[in-house]
């Protein structure tokens, strides 16, 4: 029952801007799991969690990553041509926007783990989390109009770096990368398309990492978050369809109701763990 309530939830908040990790912390603290809180694989279980919704990313956006990599071998008319640069540079930018991840959470990697067992840490960023998207959507005075391929590659540093901050339980990966994109002049689709193209490579490269600690992990562990994974996935593949749809739909405001609920869980369960 716990693997299953870890996958739905992982499923479901890994694309939604709240904070996977964060509720994958507060998860075992407000249901009193620590069994699973204080394992040495409490984190490569989370991250098997992630490799689930990895594969239903790589299936939703199959015929994206087709395109860039016909897009690194293709040649043709003008305007073929002008449809591979822009496909070959909304590739070669999703690679330069995840190198700051790599490099901030390869360097200080010991001591976000450390935080992945802090509750308090998450609520306290998840309200923060909130706050971020109300502020962005008050900013957005105007309707995007650039897609991903017109970023430049300074930006796309710029929002790999806010990325980073999602090493952090309770901050958002793909409300520091909408954001950046939203700020940076994409439309809402187009912000929340790059973000979830830029999940990919990076929740992959945190499995290389973190996924062999499982083989040493208490046994029926590997099991569970094999399960956990699957249903992960199946969760994450239909989030990705509501929100691509949601976004598309909605061109103003559309961060707040998401900020309104990470102001909510965070403020409310850091008074619980005062009061509890």
């Amino acid at each position: 029952m716990q693997t299953l309530i870890f996958a739905l939830v992982q499923g479901i908040t890994e694309l939604f801007p709240i904070s996977s990790v964060g509720h994958g912390v507060l998860l075992p603290y407000l249901f009193h799991w620590p069994n699973i809180q204080s394992s040495p694989a409490f984190l490569p279980f989370i991250v098997m969690l992630h490799v689930g919704t990895a594969v239903a990313l790589l299936i939703f956006f199959f015929q994206d990553w087709l395109v860039f990599l016909r897009a690194l071998f293709a040649s043709g008319s003008e305007g073929k041509q002008r449809s591979t640069r822009s496909a070959r540079k909304e590739f070669l930018l999703l690679i330069v926007a995840t190198l700051p991840a790599v490099i901030i959470g390869g360097l200080g990697a010991k001591k976000f783990a450390v935080l992945f067992a802090t509750p308090r840490v998450a609520m306290v960023f998840l309200f923060v989390n909130g706050l971020i998207l109300i502020y962005a959507d008050r900013l957005l005075r105007r309707k995007g109009t650039k897609t991903a391929s017109q970023l430049t590659f300074g930006q796309a540093i710029v929002i790999g770096i806010l990325q980073s901050f999602a090493l952090i339980p309770g901050f958002s990966r793909s409300a520091m990368t909408m954001v950046g994109g939203l700020l940076y002049g994409l439309r809402y689709e187009a912000a929340a398309r790059f973000s979830f193209l830029l999940a990919t490579p990076i929740i992959l490269g945190a499995a290389v990492k973190e996924l062999p600690k499982l083989h040493h992990a208490a046994h029926g562990m590997l099991q569970m978050a094999l399960i956990g994974g699957v249903v992960a996935g199946i969760a994450a593949y239909l989030s990705t369809w509501f929100l691509m749809r949601y976004f598309k739909t909605h061109e103003v405001k559309a961060l707040r109701p998401f900020g309104i609920y990470c102001i909510i869980v965070g403020l409310g369960t850091l008074l619980y763990s005062f009061i509890a």
